[in-house]
C-alpha cells in the first residue's frame, strides 16, 4: 500500500536562523498525532526532490541514504523520495520494539514519528573506495540537520538518537542485509 503525501510547500513562516536557534533537543512529547502535511515536510527536507536533484548534497550523486519512519499506531513505511509517497512495509507499530532495541530509550515510543536514516554504503564506496564511508556520514549529517530544523519550522520537537544496538534495530525493522540503520530521529509536539 502506498500513501500519496502533499506537496511540499517550500514558504515556511519561520526564518532558518529562528529555527537554527529554537532546535532543542526535546526527549518528552504529547500524545497527538502528527498531521501528514508536516511528516511530508519532514520526509521531503530529509530526502526530498527537487528537480533532477535532492534536498541534500551527497558525494557523486550516489545517494546511498535510505529513510524510513515509524508512524504511532499505524505502521512502519519506506519513503520513496521518487514518488514522494509512504510506502507501508507493516501495519505493526514498531515503536516500542525501536526503543527497547535502543537502550529502551522510551520517549522514542512514546514519540508519533521515528525517522531512521539508513544507508546502503556500497553505493558510494563502489565509487570512492573506503573514502566514501566518510561521505555517506557527511550526507547523513546534511539529512539530520534538515529534519532537526525542519521540525523546529513546523512547531515540532525532536531528538537525535545514536544509542541503541545496531543489530537489534536492524532485525526489529527487518532491515535487508546492505542497509544499515544509523540514526533514529524522534519527532513530536513537545509537552
Amino acid at each position: 500500500m502506498e500513501l500519496k503525501l502533499p506537496n511540499p510547500n517550500l514558504k515556511g513562516e519561520k526564518s532558518l536562523e529562528e529555527c537554527i536557534y529554537e532546535r532543542e533537543s526535546v526527549r518528552s512529547y504529547k500524545d497527538k498525532e502528527i498531521e501528514i502535511e508536516k511528516i511530508s515536510q519532514i520526509l521531503w527536507a530529509a530526502q526530498g526532490k527537487k528537480g533532477h536533484k535532492r534536498t541534500v548534497p551527497s558525494a557523486g550523486a550516489t545517494f546511498p541514504l535510505e529513510i524510513y519512519i515509524t508512524l504511532k499506531d499505524k505502521g512502519f513505511f519506506h519513503y520513496n523520495f521518487e514518488k514522494h509517497v509512504l510506502e507501508l512495509i507493516t501495519s505493526e507499530d514498531l515503536s516500542k520494539k525501536l526503543a527497547q532495541a535502543s537502550w529502551d530509550q522510551k520517549f522514542i515510543a512514546e514519540a508519533y514519528l521515528n525517522v531512521i536514516i539508513c544507508a546502503i554504503f556500497e553505493r558510494t564506496t563502489q565509487r570512492y573506495g573506503e573514502r566514501g564511508v566518510r561521505y555517506v556520514y557527511m550526507e547523513i549529517g546534511h539529512c539530520a540537520q534538515n529534519i532537526h530544523l525542519e521540525a523546529v519550522a513546523l512547531g515540532l520537537s525532536s531528538v537525535p538518537i545514536g544509542a541503541y544496538e545496531d543489530n537489534k534495530v536492524k532485525d526489529v525493522l527487518d532491515l535487508k542485509k546492505k542497509i544499515e540503520p544509523l540514526y533514529i530521529i524522534p519527532v513530536g509536539y513537545p509537552k
